[in-house]
C-alpha cells in the first residue's frame, strides 16, 4: 500500500495524534524506590531523565497538560523513587531521580544512582529515554556519563533542551551545534534534539508527536 500523504499531511497527522495520546488520562501506577519494587509492566515506556533542577517534572506536567502530575520543586534532588505514569492505557511516562546534585547523603545518591542504572540497562518494554539538559548549561559531565552508559548498553536516546526561554538565541545555537556535533559520534543517540520551555509551551506539541510515535497501538 503507497503512502501517498504528503510531508505536511504526515506532520499534521502525527502531531493530532499526539494531542490525542496526551489528552488521555494520565495517572499514576507504581514507585519504586529500591530494585525489587521495579513494577512488571505491559506497555512500552518512555524515561525522563536528567540533572537535579533540570526540569522533568514540569515537562511532564506540560505534556500532559496537568499541574501536579509529577510534584514539581526548587529543591534539587526532590524526586527519590522512579514514578510511573500510566497514559492512555498506550504508554508508560516514568520519572527518574536527577542524577548529579542532590540534597542528599551521599549513601542516597548512590542507591538512586544503582536503581536508575539498573531500570536504564535491563528494561525491555523501554522505547526511549528523554535526556534533559538545561539549555543555558548543555552537556555536563554527569550528562555524559549517563549517555556513556546509554551507549555501551545500546538504549535509545534522545537530548531534549530545556528553559529554551531564559537563553537568547545566539548561545541556543551554539550549545544546540555542539550537541549535535557530539550525538554524531554516540550510537545510541537519536539525531534530533527538542528544543522546549515548559513555562512558554514552547516544543511540547512537537515532543508530544514524537512520543506518541512510541506508544502501543
Amino acid at each position: 500500500m503507497t503512502d501517498n500523504m504528503d510531508p505536511d499531511g504526515k506532520k499534521a497527522a502525527r502531531i493530532d495524534a499526539g494531542r490525542l495520546l496526551f489528552a488521555q488520562e494520565c495517572q499514576f501506577v507504581a514507585g519504586a524506590a529500591t530494585l525489587d519494587m521495579l513494577p512488571e509492566l505491559p506497555l512500552n515506556e518512555v524515561a525522563f531523565s536528567g540533572r537535579s533542577n533540570v526540569g522533568k517534572s514540569s515537562l511532564i506536567n506540560a505534556l500532559t497538560n496537568r499541574n501536579t502530575l509529577a510534584r514539581t520543586s526548587n529543591t534539587p534532588g526532590r524526586t527519590q523513587q522512579i514514578n510511573f505514569f500510566d497514559l492512555g492505557g498506550r504508554l508508560y511516562l516514568v520519572d527518574l531521580p536527577g542524577h548529579g546534585y542532590a540534597k542528599a547523603s551521599k549513601e542516597k545518591i548512590s542507591a538512586w544512582t544503582d536503581l536508575v542504572n539498573t531500570y536504564l540497562k535491563g528494561r525491555a518494554k523501554l522505547r526511549r529515554v528523554c535526556l534533559l539538559v538545561d539549555a543555558r548549561h548543555g552537556l555536563k559531565v554527569t550528562d555524559r556519563e549517563v549517555m556513556d552508559m546509554l551507549d555501551v548498553n545500546a538504549v535509545n536516546y534522545q537530548i531534549i533542551l530545556t528553559k529554551v526561554d531564559k537563553t537568547n538565541q545566539s548561545d541556543l545555537k551554539s550549545v544546540l551545534k555542539k550537541i549535535e556535533q557530539e550525538l554524531a559520534k554516540r550510537p545510541a543517540a537519536h539525531p534530533e534534539v527538542f528544543m522546549t520551555s515548559s513555562a512558554k509551551g514552547i516544543g511540547i506539541e512537537a515532543l508530544r508527536a514524537e512520543l506518541a510515535s512510541l506508544a502501543e497501538e
